[in-house]
C-alpha cells in the first residue's frame, strides 16, 4: 500500500463502501475546537500533544515533542479504535506537515501495514467532494494494540553531535530557510542550525496546490540529495520531531529507504548547550 493517498482516491474509497478509519491529526491550540466545528465526515480526532508525544518539563531532554513509550502509544491506538488490520488514513490542515505524517511514522514504526497520509489534507479532500460536517463520531471498542518497539530507525542527540559534520553522514533540516539560517526563530530559544546540517524545507515536497509531488519527482529529488551516503548515516530533523516526518514520508513514498528520525530536533539541540550562538 502506498503511504500517500490522493483526495480523489479517498472519495472513491468512501463511495465504494470500503472500510477505513479516518483520522484528523491537526495539532494546534485551537485544533480540537476547529475539529468540533468542522471535520471530514467520519474523522476521529487525535491529540498530537498527548497521544503522539509525551511532553516533559525540560525540552533539553528529548525536545518539545518526545515520542511516548510504545506501550502508551498502543493504548492510544486502542482508544482510537485501531487494530493491526485497520486501514488508517490520516489528514491535517497543513498538507500533512502538522501531525499527520508524524502519526504515519509512528504507526509504521510499530509495524502497521495499512496506513496512508492524505495528500493536500482537508482542503484538498473538500475540493474533491469529500463531505464535511461536525457530527460526533462513535469509536469502536477494540482490544489493546500489540506493540513491542519502534521499528523505524532513530537518531539521538549524541549520534547527531558525533556525526553531523562528517563527510559520510547527512543531516537534513526541514525547517523553513529563515529558521535554518538563524534569521528568525519564533519558537525555540536560540536561532540557527546544527553544524553540518543541510536545509531542505518540508514544503518543497509539495506542489503549488499543497499536494505531494509525484513519486517520480520525489525520487529524483531525494536520490540526488542522499546520493551514496550509507543507509545508516542519514538523519532528518525539524523543530520538534513533527514536520521531519513529512520528509521521511516523502522519501519513503519515493521508494527510498526511510532515514533516521532525530526526534529531539532543534528544540532539544538549541537547549542542550551545543548551540551557543546563531549559526548562519
Amino acid at each position: 500500500m502506498k503511504p500517500i493517498i490522493k483526495p480523489q482516491e479517498l472519495v472513491q474509497l468512501k463511495d465504494s463502501g470500503s472500510s477505513f478509519i479516518l483520522i484528523d491529526a491537526t495539532n494546534s491550540k485551537v485544533a480540537r475546537e476547529n475539529y468540533d466545528n468542522q471535520h471530514l465526515e467520519g474523522a476521529i480526532f487525535v491529540d498530537g500533544n498527548t497521544q503522539l508525544a509525551e511532553i516533559g518539563e525540560d525540552a533539553s531532554k528529548g525536545g518539545r515533542h518526545p515520542l511516548p513509550s510504545v506501550e502508551k502509544f498502543g493504548q492510544s491506538l486502542q482508544e482510537l479504535g485501531i487494530t493491526p488490520d485497520s486501514h488508517v488514513i490520516i489528514y491535517d490542515t497543513v498538507f500533512g506537515g502538522n501531525s499527520a505524517a508524524r502519526f504515519w511514522w509512528m504507526l509504521t514504526a510499530v509495524g502497521h501495514q495499512k496506513v496512508q497520509v492524505l495528500s493536500g489534507g482537508m482542503v484538498a479532500a473538500e475540493k474533491a467532494g469529500y463531505p464535511v460536517n461536525n457530527n460526533k463520531v462513535e469509536i469502536s471498542e477494540v482490544g489493546l494494540y500489540p506493540v513491542t518497539a519502534w521499528q523505524l530507525p532513530l537518531a539521538d542527540i549524541n549520534e547527531i553531535a558525533v556525526n553531523a559534520e562528517r563527510e559520510d553522514y547527512i543531516v537534513i533540516d526541514v525547517r523553513e530557510e529563515s529558521r535554518y539560517k538563524g534569521i528568525s526563530e519564533p519558537i525555540d530559544t536560540i536561532a540557527g542550525h546544527i553544524p553540518g546540517a543541510i536545509n531542505i524545507p518540508y514544503m518543497s515536497n509539495l506542489d503549488s496546490e499543497g499536494l505531494f509531488l509525484s513519486e517520480e519527482l520525489l525520487k529524483v529529488k531525494y536520490s540526488s540529495v542522499l546520493g551514496d551516503y550509507p543507509l545508516n548515516n542519514r538523519a532528518v530533523h525539524c523543530g520538534s520531531g513533527i514536520t521531519a516526518c513529512h520528509t521521511l514520508l516523502a522519501i519513503t513514498a519515493a521508494g527510498l529507504p526511510t532515514p533516521k528520525l532525530y526526534v529531539g530536533s532543534w528544540s532539544e539541540w538549541s537547549r542542550s548547550g551545543k548551540a551557543i550562538a546563531t549559526d548562519k
